[in-house]
């Protein structure tokens, strides 16, 4: 007889893994956490660990996803009345920054003083660049994966090195962001 609550048990396991991991990230960075860490954190053996995550970079992949899809959803109930393509854009944008900012274990991700990898972790995630390019499609911009790439990377950027305040960071993305990813030349003001 067929395990019915099989692919359940294997979603809550690894969700339970990601949970530990996640306030390990907080109080440590990513980047100093290691997988003994992780499994003491989330009451499971090494082994059990490497079963559901084959390494570092497979748990932080997940984890990275995981969160992508959570700030994606939440920018959806945030930007769900606005119309116009390029204001919706400008919005998410905003809001996607503001919410990695809020989180400590995904600000966490993007401090100076460690390793960048936050932003390694973001520049080759499929995931982000997908909904990156799922905001970008309707602007009817050519080559949408590569303006997706850049955003990604400009983001990256503000993360790691904020402007001055909120109305700065909207300033440079109205004027300098939007346009290239928009696919004209032309500034916003």
């Amino acid at each position: 007889m067929a395990d019915w609550l099989g692919e359940r048990r294997v979603e809550a396991a690894a969700d339970r893994i990601l949970d530990a991991a996640e306030t390990l990230f907080t109080r440590h960075g990513a980047a100093n956490v290691a997988m003994n860490d992780v499994a003491t954190a989330a009451g499971c053996s090494r082994a059990t660990l490497y079963r559901y995550f084959e390494n570092r970079d497979a748990l932080h992949t997940a984890y990275v996803h995981r969160e992508a899809h959570r700030v994606f959803r939440e920018l959806g109930d945030r930007i769900a009345g606005i119309a116009d393509p390029r204001e919706r854009l400008l919005e998410a944008v905003l809001a996607a920054l503001s919410s990695v900012r809020e989180s400590p274990s995904l600000s966490a991700w993007f401090v100076t003083t460690e390793r960048p990898i936050g932003g390694e972790m973001a520049d080759r995630s499929e995931v982000i660049e997908a909904m990156a390019t799922s905001f970008l499609g309707p602007l009817g911009a050519d080559d949408v994966e590569a303006r997706a790439r850049w955003l990604v990377r400009v983001m990256i950027s503000l993360l790691t090195f904020p402007g001055r305040d909120p109305a700065d960071e909207r300033l440079m993305l109205e004027e300098f962001v939007l346009p290239v990813v928009a696919g004209d030349d032309s500034r916003v003001r």
